[in-house]
């Protein structure tokens, strides 16, 4: 359904074309405060937050690969990591695979870092949806995490992050 259709049958179901931006904007509004707060004293916030746990949970084999992940860029990651390393949660070793690459590995404090920032996460996304039923949180999420899937088959390189940054 396209065009003049697709308009007129979303408005038959009380939507107004332009609404799921608005929407989607207030909610990644009410997640972003909430999700700062949480982790406000996290060396770089959200960023520095998301570095360690991809670290912790993806083990990606190298800096490289860690910075494509979250589609961070390498200058910029280097700047991220400095400040991980420097407040002990992250170390730079050696990547097995080729001695010239660096891995990123946690430290002990670094996980126990990430834990106790993981519960608070946890918190603000629980307070964010608390306005719904347990089935419809998971609906919601299911449903979220399959159309964030289909958007990032097709923009492989989107920035998540710089989606954010450019909120108004």
């Amino acid at each position: 359904m396209t065009g003049a259709p697709a308009a007129a049958a979303a408005r038959t179901h009380g939507q107004i074309p332009g609404d799921l931006g608005w929407n989607l904007g207030m909610v990644l509004r009410g997640y972003q405060s909430r999700f700062e707060e949480a982790v406000a004293d996290m060396p770089e916030g959200i960023r520095g937050y998301q570095v360690l746990s991809a670290v912790v949970h993806r083990d990606p084999p190298n800096q490289q690969a860690l910075g494509s992940h979250l589609a961070i860029d390498r200058t910029v990651l280097t700047y991220l990591l400095d400040k991980l390393v420097a407040a002990r949660l992250v170390e730079r070793v050696p990547a097995a695979n080729d001695r010239r690459a660096r891995k990123i590995i946690p430290t002990t404090q670094g996980r126990r870092a990430l834990s106790t920032y993981e519960v608070r996460v946890a918190a603000a996304e629980q307070s964010l949806l608390s306005g719904l039923a347990q089935e419809e949180v998971a609906l919601l999420s299911g449903l979220i995490q399959r159309l964030a899937m289909e958007v990032h088959r097709a923009q492989p390189n989107s920035n998540p992050c710089e989606a954010m940054d450019h909120l108004p």
